[in-house]
């Protein structure tokens, strides 16, 4: 069986930079429903079509298609009193934009300095061009009822 629209994908994959340095691997495998639903970067999608099971791939994202560039405006200073407490360097802290309070934004703390702390709302691999690189494990047609369950449960997260 090949990737197409509609169907359960499993692979087996981590990502390097382009110099061949790993950057992230998961102990368990990525499953996702294939068919252009966003579950996956779509250039990896479509280098994905057609595969079959123990078929390997690498693909090489530029930033722009991964995790974006860059953008040091989400280096951001605040006054320990306004946060948490126990803030420390490597926590997480959800954060909102002003112009749209449904979307959350993840900030890493990377400093304390006297009172205050900053943050860098960017995510960790953004820009920097990936290779990600694996393997298919296994390939199912999805039923309706599949495809209802995942659609519903990427809506709500």
């Amino acid at each position: 069986m090949a990737i197409t629209k509609n169907t359960i994908v499993t692979l087996d994959y981590h990502i390097n930079d382009t110099e061949g340095n790993l950057l992230h691997e998961e102990e368990e495998s990525l499953v996702y429903l294939h068919g252009g639903y966003g579950h996956i970067f779509p250039t990896v999608e479509k280098a994905l079509e057609g595969k079959t099971i123990g078929e390997s791939f690498s693909i090489i994202l530029s930033s722009d298609k991964a995790f974006g560039d860059y953008n040091p405006a989400l280096v951001i200073t605040e006054d320990l009193s306004e946060l948490p407490t126990e803030v420390s360097v490597g926590m997480e802290l959800d954060g909102y934009f002003e112009e749209d309070a449904d979307d959350v934004i993840i900030y890493t703390v990377t400093e304390i300095n006297g009172n205050q702390a900053t943050m860098d709302g960017n995510h960790p691999l953004a820009g920097m061009d990936l290779v990600f690189e694996g393997t298919v494990l296994d390939i199912h047609e999805a039923t309706s009822e599949e495809i209802k369950e995942i659609l519903e449960f990427h809506h709500h997260h």
